[in-house]
């Protein structure tokens, strides 16, 4: 059992979704780092349950800090905080007991737990832990900001609507436009479909999932540990814990295979007195090191699991074949609210990979 990720800069994640709490501890934070407030309720807001296409449980997810950050400045000691429970309906999982949900981990987690988990709300599996996970990655977005770093992700398809692309002149611009939006698409009337599209599953007690496009702008060439702590390996771990992510893709990824090499190689020049490349087909990273240019990758996000719908499962406990229809509050899709958390999980990565490569002191002033 493992709750806890990174290397310099690791965050152990604690709580289950219908528990008392859910919180962090982060450690490796270094001293002297400026705490923005308005960053970490901007990215906590954008992950909050909103309106008819998110699940009806609402939650404040204020972090209530009780170390490491004093007069809103670290101290370069462990940063602990927790964020309240306090909407919480777990009679709701009273008749799904020893009921496997279809593609929940209700089963898998009752194999590896021996009966001891706590399964109403999914437990420490549920996306409810990514609250605290985007503070996590909130606090290093402010680090992050101190080097000129930026992080953005839209929502580039879900079904057959697609998102129009990144603009590969103009990322800082696009990567604003992400940031500002709560449901992001840079193109508002493919965003005003896919709400659309979300509603219409909710109606028919069904769910969607769909792909996320990120561009990271602003890392400088050098960082990465290979061979197994490459920058691709790090950000995957990173991304494949939060919950639904099913997919990971780096630049050009799978289009790879319908390539030759003499289109897929990013040829160099000089520009402005630096080096760059012409394409990015390689998003960023040659042999898991940055090279200077943008780091791009796509997640895919499959469909909310928790759908009305009757489905045929198993009662585990009787070893009986048996329906299931699942009530109570649940999204009928996640993923305008994932991409936040995909942004908090490249700010952790990156910080920490930064401070593996320069020094705690890298970041933070002295007083």
């Amino acid at each position: 059992m493992k709750n806890t990720f990174g290397n310099n800069l690791t965050v152990t994640l604690f709580g289950e979704s219908h528990g008392t709490a859910i919180g962090a501890v982060m450690d490796g934070v270094p001293s002297g780092v400026r705490i923005d407030m308005n960053i970490i309720s901007r990215m906590v807001n954008q992950r909050k349950a909103a309106g008819t296409i998110s699940t009806g449980r609402k939650e404040d997810d204020i972090p209530e800090f009780v170390s490491g950050v004093k007069n809103g400045v670290t101290e370069g000691t462990p940063i602990a905080f927790f964020i309240q429970n306090k909407n919480v309906h777990s009679s709701d999982y009273n008749a799904l007991e020893n009921v496997a949900r279809p593609s929940h981990a209700d089963y898998a987690g009752h194999m590896k737990y021996r009966g001891n988990e706590d399964a109403s709300g999914g437990g420490h599996f549920s996306g409810r832990l990514t609250a605290p996970l985007v503070v996590c990655g909130a606090i290093c977005m402010c680090m992050l900001k101190e080097k000129h770093i930026s992080i953005g992700t839209h929502i580039s398809r879900m079904m057959d609507i697609v998102d129009r692309p990144f603009d590969e002149d103009n990322l800082l611009h696009d990567i604003e436009i992400c940031n500002e939006k709560t449901f992001s698409t840079l193109d508002d009337e493919k965003g005003q479909a896919m709400i659309a599209l979300i509603n219409d599953a909710r109606n028919k007690q069904d769910s969607v999932g769909g792909i996320l496009d990120t561009a990271i702008v602003g890392m400088d060439a050098g960082v990465g540990e290979p061979a197994f702590d490459s920058v691709e390996s790090m950000l995957s771990h990173a991304l494949f814990s939060i919950p639904a992510c099913k997919g990971v893709m780096f630049g050009s990824g799978f289009d790879f295979a319908s390539m030759y090499g003499s289109k897929a190689n990013d040829a160099f020049e000089m520009k402005d007195g630096k080096v760059t490349t012409v394409t990015n087909h390689n998003g960023g990273i040659n042999g898991g090191i940055t090279n200077g240019m943008p780091i791009r990758f796509q997640t895919v996000f499959k469909p909310t699991p928790s759908i009305s719908q009757k489905q045929k499962t198993v009662n585990f406990k009787t070893n009986e074949n048996v329906e299931i229809e699942i009530h109570g509050r649940h999204d009928p899709a996640i993923i305008h609210r994932a991409r936040v958390v995909v942004d908090a999980m490249c700010a952790i990565t990156l910080v920490d990979l930064l401070i593996t490569r320069y020094g705690t002191m890298y970041f933070g002033e002295e007083r």
